[in-house]
């Protein structure tokens, strides 16, 4: 888990970027100790947000998912395919994982 700012820095970003993609609800944000977080796997190996990210986000939120519902989605391991989907955002199998959420929110 990244703090807010931490995950700008990495990005090389404002903080308030961040702030603005939580708002939006392309980005979901959790409470810890240290404050707002968010998973450092919605980062890619250069530091970069997944391309992917924000519009699973948002697609799911639209479909009426709750914050608790998408990361559950996101994080758990998936029997059918080769892991959990936010590591399937990372290579090939994106699009894939963007189909069966399209569907899911139908």
């Amino acid at each position: 888990m990244l703090p807010l700012e931490k995950a700008a820095d990495m990005m090389g970003v404002p903080a308030s970027k961040i702030v603005h993609l939580v708002r939006d609800g392309k980005l979901i944000a959790l409470r810890s100790a240290e404050g707002r977080v968010i998973p450092g796997r919605y980062l890619d190996d250069d530091g970069r947000l997944n391309r992917f990210v924000p519009g699973i986000t948002a697609l799911l939120k639209d479909g009426g998912y709750s914050d608790e519902e998408i990361i559950r989605h996101l994080f758990d391991n998936d029997d059918t395919l080769p892991g959990r989907p936010i590591d399937c955002l990372h290579g090939h199998l994106a699009r894939e994982v963007m189909r069966r959420a399209q569907a899911m929110a139908l």
